[in-house]
């Protein structure tokens, strides 16, 4: 009985530090969200900063119109327009591929992050059912123990009249 004792003991004990290691994971997991939530904030302010790289883009194609007028009398500032037509081309296409890099970046981590909610669910289903088979065999020793208490009592009653007849004869 000490022995089983002791096995629930352990039993216990290792279902709690099964219990701990999920909580330890969820608050890992708490962590991780936090810094999508902040890689999230900061890929607005990157939108932000793109709405006004558009701004600057239409003032650039402004002065291009500008530069366009004096450009027939004026070869040098044709090349300057080139030079910066150049520019905002690489840095449109720049940005494009960094902005299809982020959506690629944000997809894979919402998707990383799914599959973790998956994983907890699942560790949080498992636990609810160890714990439900713990309480069982709870039971089942509690009634076991009761069976064995009624049956030394049993045993002692046996005896004491074995005893008894045993002096009356």
């Amino acid at each position: 009985m000490e022995a089983d004792v002791s096995e629930m003991r352990n039993e216990l004990q290792s279902r709690d530090s099964l219990w701990r290691r999920i909580q330890l994971e969820c608050q890992q997991l708490h962590t991780e969200l936090l810094k999508i939530k902040e890689y999230k904030d900061m890929q607005e302010i990157q939108i932000k900063h793109q709405s006004s790289c558009i701004q600057l883009t239409d003032q650039l194609e402004n002065k291009n119109t500008e530069f366009l007028l004096f450009a027939e009398s004026q070869e040098h500032q044709e090349e300057e327009l080139n030079k910066i037509r150049n520019h905002v081309y690489r840095e449109e296409q720049s940005h494009c591929s960094e902005q299809e890099r982020m959506k690629t970046e944000i997809s894979d981590l919402t998707e990383e992050l799914h599959q973790k909610e998956i994983t907890i669910a699942t560790i949080m289903e498992k636990a609810s059912l160890l714990e439900r088979q713990l309480k069982m065999e709870l039971e089942t020793k509690h009634k076991l123990l009761t069976k064995q208490q009624l049956l030394e009592f049993r045993y002692q009653v046996i005896k004491s009249e074995n005893t008894h007849l045993k002096e009356m004869v």
